[in-house]
């Protein structure tokens, strides 16, 4: 499944939350330099979900703040039940 996330890097702290469009947001204390965010993203939805990293894929806007983000073995169910 795919869901589509804004990051915002460098934040005073870790989170995630719904938008009402079916996004996330995800707030990252990383610095957007030489991939340490997009590293810290699939980290966090890993964590978060109780899933594997290898789970998480960015499938588009690697340099970005809007990507796009594939999760294998959810559906959009459970994924709202586990951040929620």
């Amino acid at each position: 499944m795919l869901i589509p996330v804004k990051v915002i890097p460098r934040s005073s702290k870790n989170s995630i939350e719904w938008v009402e469009e079916g996004s996330l947001k995800v707030r990252l204390t990383a610095p957007p330099v030489d991939g340490l965010a997009n590293e810290a993203l699939v980290a966090l939805l890993a964590e978060r979900l109780a899933v594997s990293k290898r789970c998480i894929t960015i499938v588009r806007g690697a340099t970005s703040r809007q990507k796009m983000v594939g999760i294998t073995g959810l559906t959009v169910e459970d994924v709202e039940k586990r951040l929620s």
